[in-house]
């Protein structure tokens, strides 16, 4: 049975994706669209410049990949910070990352559209992180109301500056701020899904190819530093890894809360706590909500409904019952 979800999880994105594509508010053919796609990897068909063309190609398939990889990107920091900080209730959104690299983008859009979005986004939330864990730090060890009540801080503070920002800029550039901030991937193309790997080069794959010690983190300081490993060290780089991603997807889509604490949780009800499983399927799972909730938010209306709200009517509820059933069933020990 185990084996079956993780052969599940690890294939669901191909499926979600699979499924997403041929969903739209413009119907095409199925058949169509598969001679579309065949036809662009293997030249199978000479299909004309036809409107179907350019929307699946350029409208529909960017959007779908790039949610993948966001959503990816956002599980496994969470993954990372739960793990690191041994508090199953933080996740980049909670801990005020979002909120930071929110503040980093509007700030280019706003006043300094010279600098890259990008590293703005990552310096702030780099900022944000740094704060929230410094203000829950008491003595050596930072405990799980504290870091949560300090990452609700920083939030709130970094949105106010974002609301700063708002009142201060011309109305073209706000009416941009303001649906990009509640989570979109309505501009989704190429060029941002070719940006969106660089989370998964410098974020995830890194983190990858060291979760395994993340097993050792969870076990406490002591414990770590017993077996050797130098916790100031792989703390901070995780805290990087995660960051990167969380503010490399922030500057592409707006903030989209909640992915990154619902799908660790419920990989790890479903297959344990053991990060050397737990991450990757994370992240495959990650990236199936992601285009499903995407789906949903372009297709439920005749409009396109900006994703983070659908992210925050799914998580709150999420939230609430993690903090019903406590700490030793939600952390697997």
């Amino acid at each position: 049975m185990k084996i079956i979800k993780i052969v599940g999880l690890a294939i669901s994105p191909i499926f979600a994706a699979s499924f997403a594509i041929f969903i739209g508010a413009y119907e095409v053919n199925p058949v169509l669209i598969i001679k579309i796609l065949l036809d662009r990897v293997f030249n199978f068909f000479e299909i004309g410049d036809i409107p179907e063309k350019n929307i699946i190609i350029d409208i529909r398939l960017p959007r779908v990949v790039l949610a993948g990889i966001v959503g990816g990107s956002l599980s496994c920091a969470g993954v990372c910070l739960q793990s690191i900080f041994r508090n199953p209730l933080v996740d980049p959104f909670i801990l005020g990352i979002s909120a930071g690299a929110a503040f980093g983008c509007a700030v280019t859009v706003g006043f300094l559209s010279f600098l890259p979005i990008q590293l703005m986004a990552f310096v702030f939330a780099m900022i944000a992180v740094g704060l929230a864990y410094g203000i829950a730090k008491t003595q050596e060890e930072v405990s799980r109301l504290a870091l949560i009540l300090s990452g609700v801080v920083i939030s709130a503070f970094f949105s106010a500056l974002v609301s700063i920002i708002k009142f201060l800029v011309d109305p073209h550039r706000l009416q941009a701020i303001v649906f990009w901030l509640m989570g979109s991937f309505s501009l989704s193309d190429w060029k941002a899904v070719k940006i969106s790997f660089l989370a998964i080069l410098i974020g995830v794959f890194p983190a990858f190819l060291m979760r395994w010690r993340l097993n050792v983190m969870s076990m406490g300081d002591e414990e770590a530093r017993a077996l050797g490993v130098n916790v100031k060290r792989e703390r901070l780089l995780f805290i990087v890894f995660s960051t990167f991603a969380t503010a490399i997807s922030t500057s592409l889509c707006g903030i989209i809360g909640w992915v990154g604490l619902m799908v660790p949780h419920i990989v790890r009800m479903l297959l344990g706590p053991d990060h050397r499983v737990l991450l990757p399927l994370a992240v495959c799972l990650g990236a199936s909500f992601m285009i499903v909730a995407d789906t949903v938010s372009r297709t439920i209306t005749n409009f396109d409904i900006p994703v983070g709200i659908v992210t925050a009517l799914t998580g709150a509820p999420f939230f609430i019952y993690l903090m019903k059933i406590g700490r030793r069933e939600t952390w697997g020990r």
